[in-house]
């Protein structure tokens, strides 16, 4: 009865000492987080401040903002491309509605993809070329008034970096 009472309490005191080292190893592991920059898009109607995920190599751009629900009102992704070109995106693996925003190494809208549809692979052209695209939530474009030949501002456009590969 003895040997039976230690065997229990041996197990009972290992599994106590166990739950912490449990709990303490949940909290404590590294959680990712995304760097935000700012970005902000000069409007006739104002200026528009975004914090932006910055998608300036091939992975990152592929990837895009595939697999997300849902993002903040006022954050978004800025893609970032190493030439002037007239670029295509796509709503494949994307379940929010996103504008899309290609923009001119002069920093001008050139043109806008609103209210893209969620998981729709209908390419969506930029008219005209395009060197960095600001992607939006949906409907966001029309209610802040974001129109072609707005200006848009990062360090990019400033040739202070990040340089795309």
């Amino acid at each position: 009865m003895k040997t039976g009472f230690v065997k229990a309490l041996i197990l009972a005191l290992a599994l106590a000492g166990a739950l912490p080292v449990s709990a303490c190893a949940q909290t404590s592991a590294p959680v990712a987080k995304v760097a935000l920059e700012p970005v902000r898009v000069v409007t006739a109607d104002g200026v528009r401040d975004f914090k932006v995920e910055i998608a300036d190599d091939e992975y990152e751009r592929a990837k895009g903002l595939m697999y997300r629900e849902s993002m903040p009102a006022d954050h978004g992704m800025l893609f970032l491309f190493p030439d002037m070109a007239e670029r295509s995106f796509w709503m494949h693996n994307t379940p929010l509605p996103l504008d899309i925003i290609y923009i001119s190494s002069s920093a001008q809208v050139v043109s806008i993809q609103r209210n893209a549809i969620p998981y729709d692979r209908t390419p969506l052209p930029s008219f005209g070329a395009a060197v960095a695209v600001l992607e939006i939530n949906g409907g966001l474009s029309d209610q802040l008034g974001i129109k072609p030949g707005d200006r848009i501002e990062h360090r990019f456009f400033e040739g202070k970096g990040p340089k795309p590969q």
